[in-house]
């Protein structure tokens, strides 16, 4: 069995292939959290502009308590929607990513498995035992793959739907 050189390159370009990809998604990434850092500061800095002027205005101590009070509810909630923006960007990377590397993890298998199946019918007589023995660490990896993928997918949801209440339940207070 050999490898020619058009299936060399091919394998070679959707490897740069992939990486490309992975990089531009970790760009898009670090480009959506900055923009959301850089909108958290804005916000930050107008709140404190405000904060300065309303307190300078105060006269009384009954003003500075609900001054205080007023101020309260806005920057838990604000607090709240960054984490829940975050959260959203790195939930949506996370499967953009794990979506990638499903698809190159199936497109391996693809390969491996014909590989095999032409090792396979081209093993000289007595090898079966070898060839079966390869196959079946073969299907071991590839049913390993899935069960981990599976549980991953669990534990992302089981995440998601943490977050979701506890950013709910962070909310109403």
């Amino acid at each position: 069995m050999s490898v020619n050189l058009e299936q060399f390159a091919a394998s070679n370009k959707a490897t740069v292939d992939s990486l490309l990809a992975v990089a531009n998604a970790a760009l898009v990434t670090a480009e959506r959290i900055a923009a959301l850092n850089l909108g958290a500061a804005r916000s930050a800095l107008e709140d404190s502009a405000s904060v300065t002027k309303a307190a300078l205005a105060v006269k009384s101590p009954n003003e500075a308590a609900a001054l205080q009070t007023a101020l309260l509810q806005p920057s838990v909630e604000k607090a709240v929607s960054y984490s829940r923006s975050l959260y959203e960007i790195s939930s949506e990377s996370q499967q953009q990513f794990a979506k990638m590397i499903e698809t190159q993890f199936a497109d391996f298998q693809k390969q491996v498995g014909g590989l095999v199946d032409q090792a396979s019918k081209s093993a000289p007589a007595g090898s079966e035992n070898i060839v079966a023995a390869v196959q079946s660490t073969f299907a071991t990896a590839n049913s390993a793959f899935n069960n981990m993928v599976s549980m991953t997918k669990q534990f992302t949801e089981a995440a998601q739907a943490n977050i979701a209440a506890a950013t709910k339940t962070a909310a109403k207070k």
